[in-house]
């Protein structure tokens, strides 16, 4: 192996030119770690919540970010019988401990470590695990859905949304989500029973009518702030509102507090097990990641602007970097 490698170096908080390609150093692999060639990462909203300093306090500059790797497994310490040299693996690195994935190879421990779907190449793997992991999480760890019950997810066509949609079906939920009119045939491919219109249609009002007055079991919250504040009145009697968003106002939680719902806010901890059931599903063909739009490394500051310009652009599901080609592939404007 080389003592070096291609990153792209966080050097500054701000906008989209905080970036920069550098040559660094690659790690030492300790005893219970691997050195994985990435292929492939992604690009995700906490990506570009630490580029813009929201974290600052938990990431020391420079910084190498990025949350999702598909690779290759280059080399194995002393005491890893796990995986061998040459296994394909994907996985999230651990969150504000360490380089991320925004480079050529990446040095991880092994507990985080997942075989990759056969069914599914790199930049599909790698626009996977975070997300993956957060729905796991959300779904199933927190909110405990369960067959027949009817989830409200918010922002279908997102990169969490698509996968949640997805996950809800393949536990046999009623699935209702939230999207514009131009993506609704998507997310019903996808497996969404209806859908509502969020820039016409008042999503409350929307779902009191889609279940006769009853609401929905479960709640699970993408977009924030007024969605948030408002998903108790969807709720039904003892229903769930999971959220994976900062908190950045004042709930009034008297609505929730009058139908015993309970809160679950997720901020996810990756580990081999979320990862090992989400493989199980995909290679049944219950779920697809969804890529909307693919870059090369060097335009990790475009994949940036892209996944914060979201819908506007056009994109469906993940923003993908291919690490060791190429590749561009844009969205177009619906």
């Amino acid at each position: 192996m080389t003592s070096s490698m291609k990153a792209i170096v966080l050097s500054k908080f701000g906008g989209f030119d905080a970036f920069e390609m550098r040559d660094v150093t690659v790690p030492v692999v300790g005893p219970r770690q691997v050195r994985v060639r990435v292929h492939a990462t992604a690009i995700n909203p906490l990506d570009y919540q630490i580029r813009r300093g929201d974290y600052a306090d938990y990431v020391p500059l420079p910084a190498i970010i990025g949350h999702d790797i598909s690779g290759v497994v280059e080399e194995r310490g002393a005491d890893v019988t796990e995986v061998d040299i040459g296994d394909e693996v994907y996985y999230t690195p651990k969150i504000f401990g360490g380089p991320g994935s925004y480079a050529e190879q990446h040095i991880a421990a092994v507990e985080l470590v997942a075989r990759k779907p056969h069914n599914i190449n790199h930049l599909e793997a790698a626009s996977l695990t975070l997300v993956g992991g957060t729905v796991w999480e959300a779904l199933v760890t927190r909110a405990q859905l369960a067959v027949h019950e009817t989830i409200l997810i918010h922002g279908g066509a997102g990169g969490v949304g698509t996968v949640a949609i997805q996950l809800a079906k393949a536990i046999g939920a009623r699935v209702i989500t939230t999207a514009r009119r131009s993506n609704h045939d998507f997310v019903r491919s996808l497996g969404a029973d209806e859908v509502i219109d969020h820039t016409s249609d008042d999503y409350v009002s929307a779902v009191a009518e889609l279940t006769q007055g009853q609401g929905v079991n479960v709640v699970f919250d993408t977009i924030g702030g007024d969605t948030l504040t408002r998903s108790p009145l969807a709720l039904a009697d003892a229903g769930r509102v999971v959220s994976i968003v900062d908190i950045a106002q004042p709930q009034n939680l008297i609505e929730a507090w009058g139908k015993n719902a309970a809160y679950h806010f997720v901020f996810t901890r990756q580990n081999r097990g979320k990862l090992d059931a989400l493989t199980n599903l995909v290679e049944r063909g219950l779920i697809k990641p969804v890529v909307g739009a693919v870059l090369p490394l060097a335009r990790i500051g475009e994949a940036h602007e892209l996944l914060e310009a979201g819908s506007s652009r056009g994109l469906r599901g993940k923003v993908a970097i291919d690490v060791v080609g190429q590749t561009v592939e844009l969205p177009t404007r619906r």
